[in-house]
């Protein structure tokens, strides 16, 4: 079975580099360029999905878009899930990283970012809409660690994406860094002290050939 993972073409917020975590920002001109290469791309591994799974945020479900327009697979049901956003950055959302190191240090900010157990400072209310209503308030984070998000997204791979898998379905999961990041980690049982070495580079499909045991039979950044 084939199990791709396509992290969103680049964003305003990756352009102005600003934390972005659940804000919904758009793709730029560039980042719906790649979507489109990243389907071309999968074409040309004469890819066939049955099943396609994004967040709930445009950045990713417009990519998925352009690149299954890409493939003559827009026909595809895609799921769209909470569990595959980007990392909540809690207060740190809308800021900028440079203006952030000014403030707070390189090594304060270093971890923030690749600290595994490191949570950002939080938010006190959360103004999201309703794509979250029905979700148990209990289950929205006021800000997360990398472990956090991978105890997140891994009950989406348990109850959804290993049974398709198992079922001898290909799956394409279009997400974010830190989302595929922390799925990345649970896959290859990747350590916490080794997670700087998972690169999910923006509109690049990471393919897995996957036996039926979905042991990992060879891994290939198209």
């Amino acid at each position: 079975m084939k199990l791709v993972l396509l992290r969103h073409g680049e964003s305003e917020a990756n352009f102005q580099n600003y934390w972005t975590g659940w804000l919904d920002v758009a793709l730029t001109e560039k980042g719906m360029q790649q979507a489109t290469e990243a389907g071309r791309k999968m074409n040309e591994q004469g890819l066939v999905f049955d099943i396609v799974y994004t967040s709930v945020l445009k950045r990713a479900i417009k990519t998925s878009q352009l690149a299954l327009e890409e493939m003559n697979q827009l026909y595809l049901p895609v799921q769209k899930t909470w569990r595959l956003n980007e990392r909540h950055y809690g207060a740190l959302v809308g800021k900028n990283k440079t203006e952030m190191k000014k403030e707070y240090g390189e090594e304060q900010v270093k971890k923030w970012r690749r600290g595994y157990r490191e949570v950002p400072p939080l938010v006190s209310e959360n103004h999201f809409d309703r794509r979250y209503d029905s979700l148990d308030p209990r289950l929205l984070s006021h800000g997360e660690s990398l472990e956090m998000t991978v105890e997140r997204v891994v009950p989406l791979w348990q109850d959804e994406l290993a049974p398709h898998l198992l079922g001898g379905k290909n799956v394409l999961v279009v997400g974010h860094g830190n989302s595929l990041r922390a799925l990345t980690k649970y896959l290859e049982d990747v350590p916490e002290n080794q997670l700087d070495t998972i690169d999910i580079p923006n509109a690049q499909p990471i393919q897995y050939t996957l036996n039926k045991e979905l042991e990992i039979l060879g891994k290939e950044l198209l």
